[in-house]
């Protein structure tokens, strides 16, 4: 009888526990760093990577706290025909694009996180260009 008193609180312990280790993982947004707007990579690693990767698969280390997985951007090209599509992928990083399928938007909208950090349209522009440049450079041939 003692034994089956002590049994029912663990299995609530640990079922509760086991409850707790599966939760999703929660995102801490923090301020920007201000990254060299010449450089794509540098920006990648900084920006794109804690949720892409750096190896841009999408496996960085809050995808598994997203609504939904971030996209595997070394597929770009081999899903667009063989083309890289430039124009859309800027579009989207700079939140000109919004892509239904994502439902809500949980990537940032990096044009306006940039124009915030006090960026004008033209700095804005190179980084979201630079950033594109690279993210083509990621495409598995």
């Amino acid at each position: 009888m003692h034994c089956r008193t002590l049994l029912c609180p663990m299995l609530i312990l640990g079922v509760g526990a086991l409850a707790y280790a599966q939760q999703k993982p929660k995102i801490n947004y923090s301020p920007p760093e201000r990254v060299s707007p010449a450089s794509g990579p540098e920006m990648f690693r900084a920006y794109c990577a804690v949720c892409h990767g750096i190896d841009g698969k999408g496996t960085g280390p809050a995808a598994p706290a997203l609504k939904k997985e971030p996209a595997d951007l070394t597929q770009l090209s081999k899903n667009n025909g063989g083309k890289f599509p430039a124009v859309r992928v800027a579009g989207v990083i700079e939140g000109a694009d919004v892509v239904f399928s994502h439902g809500s938007r949980d990537m940032p909208v990096w044009g306006a996180v940039f124009r915030s950090m006090g960026d004008d349209w033209m700095v804005v522009r190179l980084r979201v260009t630079n950033l594109a440049t690279h993210v083509e450079s990621l495409q598995e041939r």
